[in-house]
């Protein structure tokens, strides 16, 4: 049961004070009177912790607005309402100003009285459940990132406070498959949790899926007749995405011209669009993310160095699942009840130990979204209450071959040293030009998994 509200009541009018603690006490609310020692009574109220004080403007040895100043001063968490004779609009204004909720002027009809506290209490309950809503969220938002290694619970802490401060701009790397866009998504729900202010939109494009020309009138937009086909004018994703957020995915592979102009947007807060000649402000969240090197693309000029100190102002690196093992049996399970609710497999209950060692110890080159897959393919095709180590795909569950069936062949380093990343995209274009692009037969000449392999040929651009 919710305890009465408490009233305190400040007033040398005797008969004022009393006909209102009868008429509050009967309303149901706590209620204390002070009619003669004004000096003070801020340690008086601020023990007593009243939700509401009716403060009389006038009182004998002190000025109620002193005393209005002394709570704000204080900083006691109170709602004042002031009681004065004076009904003009400067007395009001005044009090407004010093932090005085509403007042009421005598003689008062003692039901606006009531309407005017049950107001206020309304109020501050309405405040501390969006408080209380806005934490809840906070929370929720971030534990859709699943994980509770480390390094997880890290990113979590980084992300909720980048979100909170409500930074214009922040850098997310990771390899692929690792939840960049997750990560970019509780981002900008954390930075609109229980916002009052609308519809904030998320808006994510691919900067690798579309050709220059064409993303730029994708993000910029374009003024009528700017070009041929440009029959009407059209506004660009970072206009439509104003107030809110706009994820740049696989931002390394963005042309240099155009990371100029992103990088005015970013700057300046303004666009122009193509073919025209006003400055359009916007102001938003710019979420770019990126499984590339960029340092490196930096030093080969297919990325701008300014552009990268100002997007890596506030970075965050999404870790790989094999460097996060611990989480892995925590994801599985977690699939395992969406996978299992979204195809209504009631039968598919649990991961036998077998297999969770197995999922474990295998390097997910992929990363969650290949253990996403698994998962999927898992519940939809099989009917078993547990997970065995034979429902697993053969690539997760082959051991990895025997030492006297690999070449003994050993490679010394020179003495100048060399790129590895250099070595490693070599060696795999070398095993597609011996099996003709036979990424399978590849696959084996390197002894890696399918996954594996494919995953260094996107990474090292070898898809041609």
């Amino acid at each position: 049961m919710s305890r009465a509200a408490k009233v305190f009541i400040l007033d040398d009018d005797e008969l004022i004070t009393s006909m209102l603690a009868k008429f509050l006490q009967k309303e149901g609310y706590q209620v204390q009177v002070e009619t003669e020692t004004f000096h003070h009574i801020t340690h008086k109220i601020e023990s007593w912790s009243p939700d509401v004080i009716l403060l009389d403007i006038l009182l004998p040895d002190q000025n109620g607005i002193d005393i209005l100043k002394e709570l704000n001063a204080r900083d006691i968490p109170t709602q004042v309402v002031m009681l004065t004779s004076d009904d003009t609009a400067e007395t009001a204004v005044t009090c407004m100003k010093l932090g005085a909720v509403d007042y009421l002027t005598k003689p008062f009809n003692m039901d606006e009285v009531k309407i005017v506290i049950h107001n206020i209490l309304e109020k501050e309950k309405l405040k501390h459940e969006v408080h209380f809503l806005r934490r809840v969220y906070s929370e929720l938002f971030e534990k859709d990132i699943v994980g509770e290694s480390e390094i997880i619970k890290e990113l979590r802490s980084k992300l909720g406070k980048m979100a909170r401060a409500r930074v214009s701009s922040i850098l997310i790397t990771g390899e692929s498959g690792t939840g960049k866009e997750l990560v970019a998504r509780c981002i900008h729900k954390i930075m609109n949790e229980g916002g009052t202010t609308g519809y904030r939109p998320f808006i994510a494009v691919n900067c690798s899926a579309l050709p220059e020309p064409l993303l730029e009138s994708e993000l910029i937009g374009h003024a009528k007749g700017a070009f041929t086909d440009a029959k009407s004018e059209k506004k660009g994703l970072f206009e439509l995405a104003n107030g809110g957020t706009i994820l740049l995915d696989e931002i390394g592979d963005m042309k240099p011209n155009l990371q100029s102009k992103l990088l005015r947007v970013l700057e300046e807060r303004t666009i122009r669009r193509i073919g025209g000649h006003k400055e359009i402000p916007v102001e938003l969240t710019v979420i770019a993310t990126t499984n590339r090197d960029l340092a490196a693309a930096v030093g080969k000029g297919e990325f701008r160095l300014d552009l990268l100190f100002r997007l890596n102002t506030f970075s965050l690196l999404v870790p790989s699942l094999r460097e996060r093992r611990e989480d892995i049996p925590t994801l599985a399970k977690y699939f395992l009840g969406h996978f299992a609710e979204k195809y209504k497999n009631k039968m598919i209950r649990s991961i036998s130990v077998d297999a969770e060692r197995i999922l474990c110890s295998y390097d997910w080159p992929g990363n969650v979204r290949e253990l996403r897959n698994v998962i999927e393919r898992i519940v939809v095709l099989e009917s078993n209450e547990v997970i065995m180590p034979w429902h697993l795909p053969k690539e997760i569950t082959k051991p990895p071959r025997s030492a006297e069936h690999t070449s003994s062949y050993k490679f010394t380093l020179p003495e100048t040293g060399l790129s590895l990343e250099e070595l490693e995209k070599d060696l795999i274009q070398q095993a597609l030009t011996m099996t003709k692009n036979n990424k399978m037969s590849a696959a084996k000449l390197l002894n890696l998994s399918y996954d594996s392999l494919r995953y260094q040929v996107r990474k090292f651009g070898l898809e041609k």
